[in-house]
């Protein structure tokens, strides 16, 4: 079976790939593998584009080369209206880079609720953006795809699925926020759901036995 890399750490954000991805994966004879089953794991390149699209093709095609693997990168994050647009491509590290992803999660969170104390209902409009790439094993792109979930930001957070922001993105017309959703609807409505719908389907278009590729 052929491996697909998920260039990622988050284990949150793995798990939701796998049952994104899973069917058409399988389809295709491959398996989605995370980089904790590479040892050594390759350094994590700097994040320094300025839009989700040229962070998510840095990290494919770093992870790519240097594994030798076909690999795909996501890049999200929160995009608030009032804020400019902030966290946007920061938002993993908004309040900071040290301690593990729950520590940068809770003060994230606790840096949005002050940024937005002042915005009023009306003007707190809001969106998750997943942003995927796909590269060959000698670092080539293949494909790109977009996501956004739309919502508005909550003055103080509720449920305890997801991570991240889930917890203050409300979903109108679900009367919830993102982390209050069952995972299977998050996965039917979200910006990773939608990016990773659209990826299934170049790969079962173009990787299948029937469409083999190049790099295959």
């Amino acid at each position: 079976m052929k491996q697909l890399v998920a260039a990622t750490g988050n284990h949150h954000k793995l798990d939701e790939l796998r049952a994104l991805l899973g069917e058409a994966l399988r389809e295709c004879g491959i398996e989605l593998v995370g980089l904790d089953r590479f040892n050594p794991v390759p350094p994590e390149p700097a994040e320094s584009g300025e839009t989700f699209e040229e962070n998510a093709r840095i990290k494919a095609v770093a992870y790519a080369r240097a594994l030798g693997e076909m690999c795909l990168a996501d890049d999200s994050g929160l995009e608030v209206d009032a804020l400019g647009g902030e966290p946007g491509v920061h938002s993993a590290h908004w309040a900071g880079h040290e301690g593990s992803r729950p520590v940068r999660d809770s003060r994230n969170n606790a840096k949005l609720m002050r940024a937005m104390e002042a915005v009023p209902h009306d003007g707190r409009t809001a969106r998750f953006v997943c942003t995927m790439c796909l590269a060959d094993r000698s670092g080539t792109i293949l494909h790109e795809t977009r996501g956004t979930f739309e919502g508005t930001i909550v003055d103080a957070p509720r449920g305890a699925n997801g991570f991240g922001y889930d917890p203050f993105l409300w979903v109108p017309d679900q009367n919830c926020t993102s982390a209050e959703l069952a995972p299977e609807v998050k996965n039917a409505r979200s910006h990773r759901g939608h990016a990773a719908r659209d990826m299934a389907t170049w790969i079962r278009r173009h990787r299948s036995p029937s469409h083999p590729t190049a790099n295959s």
